[in-house]
């Protein structure tokens, strides 16, 4: 497929010398801003009461992980941003079952 960015902001497609116009496809799913993730990990962990370095020690990460999380550089992905959803709902049960691992 060879596409082509018009003068007005359209985007064409090209076929057999012809432009044909490209609709675009919405996206599934909208990802919040950086930022919104940031303060949610520091949310969380304002919550529970825990310095970052607490927090980085109950799940089992390293403080640095924490910091990039709470500063919008790296976002949780995967199975620390489950945890973390199961933390906003139950830390003190989480929190239990992290210290008995």
């Amino acid at each position: 497929m060879r596409l082509r960015l018009k003068a007005d902001g359209r985007v064409v497609e090209l076929r057999d010398g012809q432009e044909f116009p490209v609709q675009p496809v919405p996206p599934a799913v909208e990802t919040p801003p950086a930022e919104a993730g940031s303060l949610a990990v520091r949310d969380l962990r304002r919550r529970a009461c825990l310095t970052q370095m607490e927090f980085a020690a109950k799940l089992g990460v390293p403080v640095e992980t924490i910091r990039n999380w709470e500063q919008g550089k790296r976002a949780p992905r995967g199975p620390a941003r489950a945890l973390l959803a199961v933390i906003a709902h139950a830390p003190d049960t989480v929190f239990q079952a992290l210290a008995k691992a």
